[in-house]
């Protein structure tokens, strides 16, 4: 199979307030066969027998995860059958429930801002538990891994040697630098909370200036790339950490919530030994074995099938 008809461009889930158009998304999906399935996956349409339906919304990380899922249960002899490029979690959740899929990659922290917004849980295992108490009972979620794709407090290169700080800095460490600082993010973020706000009640940071850019898109990875900022909120997965040898800080307050990958299945479609298989999957990917996968696909424009094949087998997992 190829790539060639997978969506690449990355939809955050902590924006919340994304939702793709079903019509636009069917468009998309005519010809998308991700690993061996080309039916549309907007379809309510049950799979027979004992196949297990591993589905994905339509970012690249997301397609990844399910191939690494899928993949994952096959090697356990499992039969599955993929949905890919669904579309947002307003489609996904629905047709968990009505059992159309059977797996799909979650991210905690967004699921429980869909569930419950008012909710704020102080550590992942919290938010684990504040989704199971609102999930459909139809649904649970699986094993969370310590792998997040979520906000950060990221340093371009020169900026972190200049101040020592390495990959297990805090956020912290920044403390008394900060007022040399320009900091770049989207506009809202300097007004949220999980954002400036926070990084000056939490953390005490007061920055030199503030740059309004983008969503940790191009503008702010151009920005610190080229040193007009030397900070900048950029999502904790992004290839583009690695190509530019970008610093992303610890977070131990855990400003920026939680956001770990995590397996969403339909209580009944799943046997126990692909329960067992998807567990073993979280337990073995941490953040930087993601972003590194993220980086082969987005940016070395790998098939995500065989990006996903080939660290099932190097983590002992095929």
């Amino acid at each position: 199979m190829t790539s060639t008809n997978r969506i690449s461009r990355p939809i955050r889930r902590n924006r919340g307030a994304a939702v793709v158009a079903l019509a636009a998304a069917t468009a998309l999906l005519t010809g998308c066969n991700s690993s061996d399935d080309n039916a549309n996956p907007l379809t309510d349409k049950k799979a027979s027998g004992d196949t297990v339906v591993v589905g994905s919304n339509n970012f690249a990380e997301s397609i990844l995860l399910a191939d690494i899922y899928g993949e994952a249960l096959k090697a356990k002899g499992i039969k599955v059958e993929y949905k890919p490029n669904i579309g947002s979690r307003e489609t996904t959740y629905g047709l968990l429930k009505n059992g159309s899929v059977s797996v799909l990659p979650e991210y905690n922290g967004a699921l429980l801002a869909y569930l419950d917004p008012k909710a704020a849980p102080k550590t992942a295992e919290a938010t684990t538990s504040a989704i199971t108490a609102k999930l459909d009972s139809k649904l649970t979620l699986l094993d969370l891994s310590p792998a997040e794709d979520k906000d950060s407090v990221t340093l371009n290169a020169a900026t972190a040697k200049k101040y020592g700080l390495t990959e297990k800095s805090s956020i912290a460490d920044l403390k008394d630098v900060a007022k040399d600082l320009v900091f770049g993010a989207s506009p809202e973020f300097q007004a949220r909370q999980q954002g400036l706000v926070g990084l000056k009640d939490v953390y005490g940071l007061q920055f030199k200036s503030f740059k309004a850019l983008d969503a940790g898109g191009p503008l702010t990875q151009t920005a610190l790339t080229k040193n007009a900022v030397q900070a900048a909120d950029i999502f904790s997965t992004d290839p583009v950490i690695a190509k530019e040898k970008f610093v992303v800080l610890q977070d131990p307050e855990s400003l920026f919530g939680f956001q770990n990958v995590q397996p969403l299945v339909n209580k009944s479609a799943l046997p126990s030994k692909g329960v067992d298989a998807l567990n073993a999957v979280s337990a073995k990917l941490d953040t930087a074995t993601l972003r590194d996968l993220d980086t082969q696909v987005q940016s070395q424009h790998k098939d995500p099938l065989d990006v996903a094949k080939a660290w099932l087998k190097s983590a002992g997992l095929d």
